[in-house]
């Protein structure tokens, strides 16, 4: 079973930085897709951003110029580093994993981790 453990959320500043790591137990070749998403109160869960297997980066626009996603197949692992955060990026940040063949074929979620940015 495929597990993605998330870490490196918490309570920062507006106008501070946090990096997220996101720790496939796998390759992170098995997936075709890797994400992040996140999920504020009474909200629905929304993509950040993300990286296929092939290196094609995809941003929403409320975090373009503060965000990027990043790759260390080596480690097996994603990280999201945040910049310049606003009180409206507090939500609960998720990993998402896609593969869309082969005996990994399905959609992959971490636990979460939660991140505050308030003064």
């Amino acid at each position: 079973q495929v597990q993605l453990v998330e870490s490196g959320g918490g309570l920062v500043q507006p106008g501070g930085s946090l990096r997220l790591s996101c720790v496939a137990s796998e390759s992170i070749f098995s997936f075709h897709v890797m994400g992040w998403y996140r999920q504020a109160p009474g909200k629905q869960r929304e993509l950040v951003a993300h990286v296929t297997s092939g290196g094609i980066i995809n941003y929403e626009d409320f975090v373009k110029g503060r965000f990027t996603i990043s790759r260390d197949h080596a480690k097996n692992t994603v990280y999201l580093q945040m910049n310049s955060l606003k009180p409206e990026d507090t939500a609960v940040y998720y990993c998402k994993a896609d593969s869309f063949s082969g005996v990994r074929q399905g959609v992959y979620w971490g636990q979460g981790t939660q991140v505050t940015v308030s003064s």
